[in-house]
């Protein structure tokens, strides 16, 4: 599982630009970029959105994306959702 990363984050809200003008630049509606920086939407490492803005911004793709290890806890012990360890 993904997210934005930090830095991505960070560009869009130390930008000269507004987060509605960065949107429509990358061809969004404001709500979809909004969406996105508070991760109401789901992303994936190739995400054309993401991507769309990025290049608005001057960051590259690789810049974008934080990979996500999930924890649960189960009876108070915790338990690595990760399903690229399992074999």
């Amino acid at each position: 599982m993904f997210k934005i990363s930090e830095r991505f984050w960070v560009a869009v809200k130390t930008s000269r630009m507004k987060g509605y003008e960065i949107a429509n630049h990358a061809g969004l509606h404001p709500a979809t970029l909004s969406k996105l920086l508070w991760e109401v939407k789901t992303v994936r490492p190739d995400d054309y959105r993401v991507i769309a803005v990025a290049k608005v911004l001057g960051l590259s793709p690789e810049e974008c994306f934080e990979e996500v290890n999930l924890v649960r806890r189960t009876n108070g012990k915790k338990i690595d959702t990760d399903e690229s360890d399992s074999g």
